[in-house]
């Protein structure tokens, strides 16, 4: 299946740009999320048509995604969580509780847009990357630290 994409998609290309892609992703999530059109004739002369408030939207979008990372920069990331003697987390800490700890903190971020390498089950320092746009990808240092019982 042929796409019109409606704005940059990473790993498959910029706004305006006539990609091919499966039939299930063209038809099931590019589509019905308005990420992309078919490239039919009639869609095209619509892209061509509207291409200026495309651009315009797309522009939007990265700055604000740009401001959001400003503010993901400020904040600083401190887990508390239990650990045992050699330093292994009891449990993991996931995208989840990253997510979790950023509303916490004002700033709604989906957990699917925090990519951690695996998840985490140590204490000490570790790093996390927050994919708010394919342009825009602000890379943070989560520290966990034990928990103290009270």
């Amino acid at each position: 299946m042929e796409v019109i994409l409606l704005e940059k998609i990473s790993k498959l290309g910029n706004l305006g740009d006539m990609v091919r892609v499966k039939n299930g992703f063209g038809r099931n999530f590019l589509v019905p999320q308005g990420k992309a059109l078919p490239a039919t004739d009639a869609n095209r002369a619509r892209f061509e048509a509207d291409r200026v408030a495309f651009e315009e939207r797309q522009a939007r979008v990265k700055v604000e995604a740009e401001q959001l990372a400003a503010h993901i920069a400020e904040v600083e990331f401190v887990l508390d969580r239990p650990a045992g003697a050699t330093d292994k987390l009891f449990g993991s800490v996931t995208s989840s509780d990253l997510a979790a700890f950023l509303k916490e903190k004002g700033i709604d971020v989906a957990r699917g847009l925090i990519e951690l390498p695996h998840p985490i089950r140590t204490l000490g320092e570790h790093h996390a990357r927050i994919r708010l746009h394919p342009d825009v990808t602000p890379d943070v240092v989560v520290r966990v630290e034990r928990s103290v019982k009270s």
